[in-house]
């Protein structure tokens, strides 16, 4: 039998599940979070509750926003468990369960006046967002983009704001009229330099209404980039079986994820922050080095295992890894053509960090799925793999395997795997790609076409014989064939 999660069933959680170390009813808020999912419950929410059990930062707890209807279940889930959520910790020899009760409350999704009305409080010193890469409306070169339809709405009507960034604005505005400072814009996304990204779409939007008002939330408003790192697939069924059969706890939404976390932030909060560092966090001057080790080493490493797992019916990221050519293939490009374009990064040493990147994918608890990681190429590769490439062709490194990590990716995008299974869509972009893909069968050149992902890479005579002769063969020999040839040094 399995106890519910509530807060009056705190004392009567099992012996083995660490319930709050803390009165919550002595909190109270200070960040109100836009994107109450997963990957910030295991992690902002995570690094505040290991405050609050020390007695730390009690004026710091958290308040949840939301932009979309669909939001509103996953409220109704935390609702009834009073806020609480369980994160489940999970490392090859060993799993730990806590009760994380970090946040105190959670507007209505979509309630735009309650949502502003809540920023517009002098208590809330901090706006944060896990909102992902969509949410920042970038155009196909990583820039602010004035036209999507949801800001052209949104500057059409700034009284009645859709968007995050147009309840931020029209809360900053709010404080302004009042006498109050404004808060610090943190974003907690996986996205490169993503407080200069926030700054750029908080400003861009507010430019097509107020130019002078643009100019003052530029000139007022704290952004600090940061780079964050955790491990946290979505949760199933599965995890919810797991949690109440070997923990004995019910909770409708919980958070499991691996036991590394990492989270680099610019010391940047005029009103002033948590002490996060208390709980882990790293303060520095510069996040651009660890956040470009980051982005190249674990997310292009990321979709490195992606796609030739996903041609091969690989279910599991940890299945992948334990694939013999998969995991070689990783080691040899991250070793030969990846960790090279790196820079250094303060006190780290990236062979190291590798080594600890390898570990991680290997974990078989996490649960994480190949079809997640090869999710959304056309955004991704971008970001992930391109700049690593185009770094390689200046500086005279090696490109082969990149040039291969290329061809697979194409080569998934034609929606079939090696065994003549169906690929469901799995991109925003999907019937392009796999249209471009099918073309691509018979003229390689055709994938590198598409500019808005290769730029002039195309042109690269040397990178567009290897991407060729790695599709080829991928289409006649097969993902486990090609992979051997790699390695083998072909």
């Amino acid at each position: 039998m399995s106890t519910p999660l509530s807060q009056s069933n705190l004392p009567h959680l099992p012996a083995a599940v660490a319930a709050p170390g803390y009165d919550r009813a002595g909190l109270s808020a200070g960040i109100l979070h836009f994107g109450v999912g997963n990957f910030h419950r295991a992690h902002q929410a995570m690094y505040l509750d290991r405050l609050f059990a020390m007695g730390q930062s009690l004026d710091w707890a958290l308040v949840g926003a939301g932009v979309f209807e669909g939001e509103r279940k996953g409220r109704a889930v935390l609702e009834a468990q009073d806020w609480l959520t369980t994160l489940v910790e999970q490392e090859a020899d060993h799993s730990e369960a806590r009760v994380l009760g970090s946040m105190i409350d959670y507007i209505e999704p979509a309630d735009a006046p309650a949502i502003i009305a809540r920023m517009s409080q002098r208590d809330i010193r901090i706006v944060s967002l896990t909102i992902t890469e969509g949410g920042y409306f970038l155009d196909s070169k990583d820039r602010f983009d004035p036209t999507h339809p949801a800001i052209v709405a949104d500057a059409a009507t700034p009284e009645a704001p859709k968007t995050a960034f147009g309840m931020m604005i029209a809360a900053l505005r709010a404080r302004r009229a009042a006498g109050l400072e404004p808060f610090t814009v943190m974003c907690c996304d996986n996205i490169p330099h993503n407080g200069v990204v926030t700054k750029n779409a908080l400003c861009g939007l507010a430019r097509l209404s107020d130019p002078d008002f643009a100019d003052w939330i530029a000139a007022n408003v704290a952004f600090p980039n940061a780079m964050v790192d955790r491990i946290t697939p979505a949760t199933t069924d599965r995890e919810r079986r797991i949690l109440a059969e070997d923990f004995g706890v019910q909770d409708g939404w919980p958070v499991f994820c691996e036991g590394f976390t990492q989270w680099v932030l610019e010391d940047r909060f005029p009103l002033g922050r948590p002490a996060f560092e208390a709980a882990g966090a790293q303060f520095v001057p510069d996040v651009a080095p660890f956040e470009l080790m980051k982005l190249r080493i674990l997310n292009g490493g990321h979709a490195v295992i992606a796609y030739p797992a996903g041609l091969m019916d690989i279910h599991f990221v940890h299945e992948a890894m334990e694939h013999p050519l998969i995991r070689a293939f990783l080691r040899k490009i991250e070793e030969r053509e990846i960790i090279p374009t790196v820079p250094p990064v303060p006190d780290t040493d990236l062979n190291a960090y590798f080594d600890l990147i390898e570990r991680r994918f290997s974990n078989p608890k996490i649960g994480d799925t190949v079809r997640r990681l090869c999710l959304d190429g056309s955004n991704r590769q971008p970001k992930f793999i391109i700049p690593t490439l185009r770094d390689a062709l200046d500086q005279g490194g090696r490109i082969d395997g990149l040039a291969l990590e290329c061809a697979l990716w194409a080569r998934y995008c034609a929606g079939v795997s090696d065994s003549g299974a169906e690929i469901a869509p799995n991109d925003p972009n999907w019937d392009r790609l796999q249209a471009v893909a099918q073309q691509a069968r018979r003229r390689p050149q055709a994938w590198l076409e598409q500019e808005t992902i290769y730029g002039d890479l195309a042109e690269q005579a040397g990178f567009a014989q290897r991407f060729a002769h790695w599709l080829h063969l991928l289409w006649d020999s097969g993902t486990a064939s090609t992979l051997s040839r790699y390695l083998e040094g072909d």
